[in-house]
């Protein structure tokens, strides 16, 4: 047993002497309370500890001890529908034993020790294991099923496999040389867990929000930031992706957030309708929050402890959704924790080292093959906001995380102003996914998906070159053809990519139907430039009921859009046909509004 003593505290900076022989990345309990913390530095005999709580009524002298091990989760049943702290401790569970507010020095299990589960095994006596193979299953949460896999760098022969009703800690497969396997494993939040191979980023991670679908969509396994400054709909644009993405399993990681934010959080998952299942989103979802007032350090872990779930539920063969709100929090917890060290400081005070922190983090995402048999395929998507001062997106965590994410989504002040969301700048958001899953849509979608995508973007790049000479000599100024583009971009802008993450209608939109629906604007479009070029005045065409109806398609449900889809686009051919005859012009005047 190591055992130290405390010779300096600062903050939650605590350094301990006489701990020869601890490691780093040891798990200590710090002073007579057993507050708990993590080496994080070793100069000799001298230990330098992050400790995860409070230090406040901490004294020099006091009795620091190693557990040898390192920060760990614990995996098993159990975690789906859980609400932890950054170390993955039950919030519930610290309720039940300190009352209101939590307590120091507080010991729970990370999964309920009491709760049986009924493990239905998939080997048998003889069946040579492996780390990856799956042993059994265990009906987690309704239909979902927990793979129950053996921890990695086990091998060995089934001696003895049992079925029934079991707690994570009773042993269910017994191997050949005495190795005992229970439905729980631990890992070490910092060391990402194995796997066979990383799969090219050839699918979509479909979001449900057409301006991150359509215009910078990232792959299933991708990763993304979310860049904004105060009030800009960093944590909206998060939880409703959380919400409507297509992700078989949720991680959401509140780090350093407000906690009326955290509350909103905790409040409103429990009572949300999965619409993949009909049952509650909080039996796919596990929830890591770490408010901005509880001590740095966990947040500081919070980021690891969530990937570290996510990777385990993607080995079992699911994709899971990681959102990480907000990096730049976590960013601030290491800047805070590093000072307190004394470490040389970098560019604004971060750590030097915080590039190599963020890219380690990011890269724990991916498709990949899982360790283990049968074979199965998963995935960790992460999407990380990030909070810079200001709205300063060449501040270094803006920059530094640019530099190893796929998709940059840029959120815009002036566009939250104007009540425009998600408040997305088409203009300075880019994604690097696009070209390697060009062909799935092209595929799964529809062939003319490129060619409108193309053409949106002109439309939008054409009209902020426009916007400079309207600032100048006003929209009148301008040519017919000009104008066009101009009140194009405006219907594309209000019709298509604003949307209502409130509305039950259009907070998530299918990919069908935003082909469809960007079909019909872009249709619009192309006969007016036709008509403009033949003579017609663009007033007379920006005055046709038709564009009414094009406006609202957003408004349209999902089980009705096709219908009304094709009625408007006949609608829309027939009034351009009938243009040059003044008589019939009008008479089918609202027409496009049948329906909605």
């Amino acid at each position: 047993m190591i055992r130290g003593k405390i010779i300096k505290i600062s903050g939650p900076a605590v350094i301990a002497g006489g701990m020869t022989g601890a490691k780093m990345n040891d798990i200590v309990r710090v002073g007579n309370l057993g507050l708990i913390g993590e080496i994080i530095r070793l100069d000799r005999d001298t230990a330098f500890i992050q400790v995860y709580e409070d230090t406040s009524g901490l004294f020099v002298g006091e009795p620091v001890e190693s557990t040898a091990e390192p920060l760990v989760v614990e995996l098993g049943p159990g975690l789906l529908g859980g609400i932890f702290d950054g170390i993955q401790r039950p919030l519930d569970e610290i309720e039940k034993q300190s009352g209101f507010w939590m307590a120091r020095g507080l010991i729970v299990n990370r999964l309920g020790r009491e709760k049986t589960w009924h493990f239905s095994p998939r080997v048998k006596k003889g069946d040579t294991v492996q780390g990856g193979d799956t042993l059994g299953e265990v009906k987690e949460t309704g239909v979902f099923l927990h793979k129950i896999m053996a921890p990695p760098g086990i091998r060995g022969v089934v001696k003895e496999v049992k079925k029934g009703e079991f707690k994570v800690e009773d042993t269910v497969v017994s191997l050949e040389d005495g190795q005992q396997l229970s439905m729980m494993q631990k890992w070490p939040v910092r060391r990402p867990r194995p796997l066979k191979k990383k799969l090219p980023p050839d699918e979509p991670f479909i979001t449900g929000q057409r301006v991150f679908d359509l215009l910078f969509p990232i792959a299933l396994g991708g990763n993304a930031i979310v860049p904004g400054g105060f009030g800009t709909g960093k944590t909206v644009v998060e939880q409703t992706l959380a919400k409507y993405c297509n992700a078989d399993i949720l991680v959401y990681v509140g780090c350093g957030e407000r906690g009326n934010e955290i509350t909103d959080v905790l409040t409103e998952f429990p009572h949300l309708e999965d619409p993949k299942t009909g049952g509650p989103l909080m039996s796919r979802t596990i929830l890591v929050v770490n408010t901005s007032n509880m001590p740095i350090a966990a947040r500081e872990a919070s980021i690891y402890t969530g990937t570290t779930l996510a990777e385990y539920y993607r080995d079992m063969g699911y994709n899971v959704a990681l959102m990480a709100d907000s990096t730049s929090r976590w960013a601030e917890a290491l800047r805070e924790i590093s000072s307190r060290l004394e470490e040389m400081p970098g560019e604004e005070g971060f750590p030097t080292y915080l590039a190599t922190r963020l890219a380690s983090f990011y890269e724990r995402s991916g498709r990949v093959e899982c360790l283990g048999e049968p074979g199965r395929r998963g995935s960790v998507t992460i999407v990380g906001a990030v909070s810079p001062p200001g709205g300063d997106f060449s501040e270094p965590v803006t920059q530094h995380s640019m530099r190893v994410s796929g998709a940059f989504w840029a959120l815009d002040a002036h566009l939250a102003y104007r009540r425009h969301f998600p408040a997305i700048n088409w203009h300075k958001s880019y994604t690097l996914y696009y070209q390697p899953m060009k062909d799935w849509y092209l595929k799964n979608v529809n062939h003319q998906w490129d060619n409108l995508r193309t053409q949106m973007l002109q439309i939008q790049q054409k009209d902020a070159e426009l916007q400079e000479v309207v600032q100048l000599v006003g929209p009148d100024a301008l040519q017919d053809s000009e104008r066009l583009v101009l009140e194009s971009a405006r219907m594309l802008r209000d019709g298509f990519l604003q949307q209502h993450a409130f509305s039950p209608v259009d907070a998530s939109c299918s990919l069908n139907k935003q082909y469809k629906m960007l079909n019909v604007f872009i249709l619009f479009h192309e006969k007016c430039k036709k008509e403009i070029e033949a003579g017609i005045p663009v007033t007379t065409l920006l005055h046709l009921p038709v564009r009414e109806g094009i406006s609202r398609l957003k408004e349209i449900p999902e089980e009705r859009f096709d219908e009304h889809y094709a009625r408007l686009e006949e609608e829309i051919k027939e009034v351009f046909e009938n243009l040059h005859k003044p008589e019939l012009t009008g008479v089918n005047d609202g027409a496009a509004d049948k329906g909605i």
